[in-house]
């Protein structure tokens, strides 16, 4: 029996195996096991495909986003928009929820890391054919955190970033840890 399975394994290896870089326009991002992936997909409330808990309009930005690949029924899961900064896609997929999308990006993929149908979404297209760059992360923090403006990287200046700091100190050891490390390193 356990040659059987591997021998299925195998069969199936190249089938699931998909390239999915025949017409996209990604631009690279230098990241290992990087390529570049264009394809049909619905947007989905992850947690509520796995689980069956499912609020309405995918949780409002709540919840973490996923892409239902149409070709295969694979999910993929985009943990990166098109910003430099590594934040999330869910702002950007968000308005797409249960629609059927044609998405852009860097798909990673490396067998030896246990990477598998890892996303960067850099543009989503819609069945009218707007494309939409995935960019739209920054914007609506700002507009969330009004009080939290001005210069810098957002996440200096991120209020429930900047309470759990307080709380818990940089290295999340509390107050006094980070007092003797700087104290000792610095």
């Amino acid at each position: 029996m356990k040659h059987f399975i591997a021998l299925m394994a195998l069969i199936a290896t190249p089938l699931a195996a998909q390239d999915f870089s025949e017409g996209s326009e990604a631009k690279s991002w230098n990241l290992y096991a990087e390529v570049p992936a264009r394809f049909e997909a619905e947007v989905v409330d992850v947690l509520c495909k796995l689980t069956g808990d499912c609020p309405e309009n995918c949780g409002d930005g709540t919840r973490q986003m996923g892409l239902l690949r149409t070709t295969d029924d694979v999910m993929v899961f985009p943990l990166k928009n098109n910003q430099p900064a590594f934040t999330g896609a869910a702002t950007d997929l968000l308005p797409y929820c249960g629609q059927t999308v044609t998405v852009d990006g860097l798909l990673i993929d490396d067998p030896d890391l246990n990477a598998k149908n890892l996303y960067l979404v850099q543009t989503v297209t819609t069945a009218d054919g707007t494309v939409n760059k995935a960019n739209q992360w920054t914007k609506e923090w700002a507009k969330a955190n009004p009080d939290a403006a001005g210069k810098g990287p957002w996440f200096r200046r991120d209020p429930r970033i900047n309470e759990i700091i307080a709380r818990e100190g940089y290295l999340g050891l509390g107050q006094e840890a980070d007092a003797a490390y700087i104290a000792e390193n610095f």
